[in-house]
């Protein structure tokens, strides 16, 4: 299997629509909802929500990383420092560890066809690969174990436990008994970014980080 993973930049803009849809994943979050106040992206959800992701990538923010196999995009997993995510510091099981500088995880998205064979962890490892190449230190993410019973997955858009654990993440504070908050910290050992396939090298970034504020996103 051809796995490569490529930052999310202006010139791969049509590639991110293609994975998630013209509709946008998650009834048009276009991943801006850990990103904005929630009555504005509620808002918005749909076209807007999708404009205002286009900002930040045109501005130069890289808010995270594409899955390929071959030419194909087949996944998505958005990773920035944790102060673009306004949205985490709201949420009661969510907010601030402590105050060490930390990079996070908000979402894993994989297309239906590839799903079952791993590539979530994959997603997670060049993450972790790309924040490395940054400086960043400490990787967050946000996951929740698997509902029984459940056929649909929407609700696990920040990833499962165990794709977490594989990544070599552990857990390091849980507020709540379904929403652990895990840490792949810098004296953990790299971890390789393909497993059992040949390793692929996520390029670093040498824009604006990936933090930067949106230009001329408003709320309308």
């Amino acid at each position: 299997m051809d796995l490569t993973f490529h930052p999310l930049t202006e010139e791969r803009w049509p590639d991110f629509v293609r994975l998630f849809g013209e509709q946008g994943v998650g009834g048009g979050c276009w991943c801006m909802g850990w990103r904005l106040p929630k009555r504005q992206y509620r808002s918005q959800k749909g076209e807007r929500n999708k404009e205002a992701m286009r900002t930040l990538v045109a501005g130069g923010c890289v808010p995270g990383l594409l899955a390929y196999i071959g030419s194909e995009p087949v996944g998505w997993c958005a990773v920035a420092p944790r102060e673009a995510y306004p949205a985490l510091q709201r949420s009661p099981s969510r907010r601030a560890v402590d105050e060490r500088p930390v990079w996070s995880i908000s979402c894993v998205y994989v297309s239906r066809s590839q799903r079952r064979q791993h590539l979530s962890t994959e997603l997670i490892k060049a993450a972790v690969a790309y924040v490395r190449a940054q400086g960043g230190p400490i990787v967050e993410g946000y996951p929740v174990p698997p509902k029984r019973k459940v056929a649909s997955t929407n609700y696990a858009f920040t990833g499962f436990v165990s794709a977490f654990e594989q990544a070599g993440f552990k857990e390091c504070l849980r507020r709540s008994k379904t929403r652990p908050i895990m840490r792949y910290q810098d004296d953990a050992p790299q971890p390789a970014v393909a497993s059992g396939r040949a390793m692929h090298k996520v390029p670093a970034h040498k824009g604006p980080r990936a933090g930067a504020k949106p230009r001329g996103v408003r709320p309308r």
